[in-house]
């Protein structure tokens, strides 16, 4: 059984009079311990797809499956700790809390949660051992993120899901982050879903889903993923 199974995936939000299909039949698998990348342009449903993988919303038919559990049937609690112990989430502009230090931030994450990692021990494996105590303001764009990375990794996640992580980041910084997520990967054997518009992040990922109009176009897997230090784009 696949570790990630979204099989038949609908979500119609209504609007007014209107019905609008953001997921119209999404269906894919993700293995466990794969680097998946979805991809697609914008209003192609992977925001959507986002929310319903990360228990932020419910689909309106279909069946969405992590680890063998359904989570597509949680109620509004099972949800709530769904998000807090399965899923570490990893957004594009960071959302660390300003008035606490980079160790204070991932600590408020890893306190939540039933079986964290050492706060400092995630600061270290991001390469931020020496600013725990720095406050966001005193670090550039990268570092907030590999702090975010770190609280993400701080709550010992099933699921690693990554919603343009290098969106706010100017191109060198950028691929510096999709190199510690690609690393991640590999060195934990975490499960890593990336969600972007750029089809070049496609060339480091084991499992590339491409969505277009609220379905997965295609699926495919690469035998041989590149570095991402060799990615341009």
């Amino acid at each position: 059984m696949a570790f990630v199974h979204f099989e038949d995936v609908r979500k119609v939000y209504h609007m007014g009079d209107v019905d609008v299909c953001a997921l119209d039949g999404m269906t894919f698998d993700i293995e466990r311990g794969e680097l998946c990348v979805i991809v697609g342009p914008s209003g192609a449903g992977k925001t959507t797809l986002l929310n319903m993988l990360g228990g932020m919303d419910r689909p309106t038919s279909g069946v969405i499956e992590l680890g063998g559990r359904q989570v597509s049937d949680l109620d509004d609690r099972g949800l709530t700790l769904y998000r807090r112990n399965d899923i570490g989430f990893v957004f594009q502009f960071y959302n660390l809390v300003q008035n606490l230090t980079a160790l204070e931030n991932v600590e408020l994450a890893s306190q939540i949660c039933p079986d964290p990692l050492p706060s400092a021990e995630a600061l270290a494996a991001v390469g931020l051992e020496g600013r725990l105590d720095n406050f966001p303001a005193q670090l550039s764009g990268g570092e907030q993120q590999r702090v975010a990375i770190a609280r993400a990794i701080a709550k010992n996640p099933k699921l690693l899901l990554c919603d343009e992580p290098t969106g706010a980041l100017d191109y060198r910084t950028g691929k510096q982050i999709l190199a510690l997520l690609q690393d991640t990967c590999r060195a934990t054997g975490r499960t890593v879903a990336i969600v972007t518009h750029n089809s070049a992040f496609t060339q480091v990922a084991d499992r590339v889903i491409h969505v277009r109009e609220g379905r997965a176009t295609s699926v495919s897997t690469n035998p041989s993923p590149a570095p991402a230090s060799s990615v341009e784009w």
